[in-house]
């Protein structure tokens, strides 16, 4: 095991790995820019390295300064929690050559699933489920048109090496093809430094269905069952629970299978998350493979009882995987809020400023991952989100009810949050019924923000 490792990245999930870094006995380093200097995560780790300003592009996602504060402090490895260099195979290629554990997949993997034509293709000659769509990059507008004719519209365009939302146009009708090819190209370039795109069809209304998987460097594979994140506004999740109540003993296990496929025809090392498109009669399609740990991996941890971060660690460190699929069992219902500083009336502003009050829920079954206190003051440079809300219980009722009232309990003060949002949108009856998919927030934000 490690004697000490570097953590690439802040806020909630470097003190998430902190943690988990104590309970194993393992030194840490944390690397910060000039803007976090009395960020949670630094007052925590045994050591802290300035590694650049406030930008992100200056500091955090600076591969040079942070290996070289890996080198200076000794760390053995790099952890690159999500976001920022989590899914950079230049970062996890320049560890690689600097003699540094990535504690992730390899460079090659994350190349080859970060490019998502080419994981389509991977997936397919796996027998995994894909949407039927292009065969790999689309080079003009009389292909892209061919295309659509072909699989039939709706069609969605996608950038090849996109993320976040970006780079993706639906096109519902062949006038709208032209424009939105352009468009999508222009947002993948500025984006993703590549305007490369593909086209699949668009299915309609599905659930966002994710399979956490964990894989050890010796062909082990095994899924620790699913999440349901459809609950999303413009690709961005807000809510995620496990398991999904779609899901049945034998759709599990063919999604599950199909997940473990997906991994072992990458060649995957470490925790990853296959993503999945599941429609209203069962059917479910391939779309995207992360290879990084998810924000919504406590829902995971708690239904399964495994600590993913810490399988991470003994997995980057050489370790065996200690159980097998048969081993694997959920248990009880878990719901995760996304607690933001942002305005929901205002069209999700931002909210920067400095937290004047904070009182947070507690109890049996709650659980919060963040990395904010009294006085914290949040800047704008960084993501929104500033904690995350899980709520634990025997059965989704009453997880749902446990939520609402952590919610209702939860205090910020001095910046807006989304706490009132997520609380009417728990209270809302498709979300109590779980009959939502990917489109709910698209067609119902405007009452859910009055």
């Amino acid at each position: 095991m490690f004697r000490k490792i570097l953590i690439a990245n802040r806020g909630e999930i470097a003190v998430r790995i902190i943690r988990a870094c104590r309970e194993m006995g393992i030194e840490t380093v944390a690397v910060y820019s000039e803007a976090d200097r009395e960020a949670l995560h630094v007052m925590l780790a045994d050591e802290a390295v300035c590694i650049g300003p406030a930008k992100a592009r200056d500091s955090y996602l600076n591969m040079q300064n942070i290996v070289s504060a890996t080198v200076l402090t000794g760390a053995q490895a790099i952890h690159p929690g999500f976001g920022f260099l989590a899914e950079n195979s230049s970062f996890a290629r320049m560890c690689e050559d600097c003699n540094i554990v990535f504690i992730g997949p390899n460079a090659d993997t994350i190349d080859m699933l970060g490019n998502k034509s080419t994981a389509r293709d991977t997936m397919k000659k796996a027998g995994v489920p894909t949407v039927p769509g292009s065969d790999g990059e689309i080079r003009d507008i009389k292909e892209a048109r061919l295309i659509a004719e072909q699989i039939g519209y709706p069609v969605m365009i996608k950038a090849s090496a996109g993320g976040g939302g970006k780079g993706m146009r639906a096109v519902y009708h062949p006038d709208y093809m032209e424009n939105s090819l352009m468009s999508a190209r222009n947002e993948a370039k500025a984006a993703f430094g590549d305007d490369k795109i593909y086209i699949e069809k668009l299915i309609v209304n599905p659930k966002h269905v994710e399979f956490q998987i964990l894989a050890d460097k010796y062909g082990n594979v095994i899924h620790l069952g699913e999440r349901d994140c459809s609950v999303q506004r413009r690709n961005q999740k807000l809510l995620e629970e496990s398991p999904c109540t779609a899901m049945t003993r034998e759709l599990r296990l063919k999604m599950g299978n199909s997940a473990v496929r997906a991994a072992k025809a990458s060649g995957y090392v470490n925790a990853g998350t296959i993503e999945f498109l599941l429609d209203a009669k069962g059917n479910f399609y391939f779309m995207e493979m992360n290879t990084r740990i998810q924000v919504e991996h406590p829902v995971t941890e708690f239904v399964t009882g495994i600590d993913i971060v810490k399988m991470q660690l003994r997995i980057a460190a050489g370790e065996l995987l200690p159980f097998s699929q048969e081993d694997i069992h959920l248990q009880g219902h878990a719901i995760e809020c996304r607690i933001n500083a942002e305005n929901p009336s205002q069209g999700f502003r931002p909210s920067p400023g400095k937290i004047t009050s904070l009182y947070m829920p507690g109890g049996p079954g709650i659980r919060i991952d963040t990395s904010v206190y009294s006085g914290y003051e949040i800047t704008p440079y960084y993501d929104s989100m500033i904690a995350k809300l899980i709520a634990y219980a025997p059965t989704r009722e009453e997880a749902l009810m446990k939520m609402q009232w952590a919610l209702a309990e939860f205090l910020v003060e001095g910046v807006d949050t989304n706490i009132d949002f997520q609380l009417k949108l728990l209270r809302d009856p498709d979300v109590e019924s779980a009959d939502y998919d990917i489109g709910f927030l698209g067609r119902n934000i405007g009452r859910l923000t009055k």
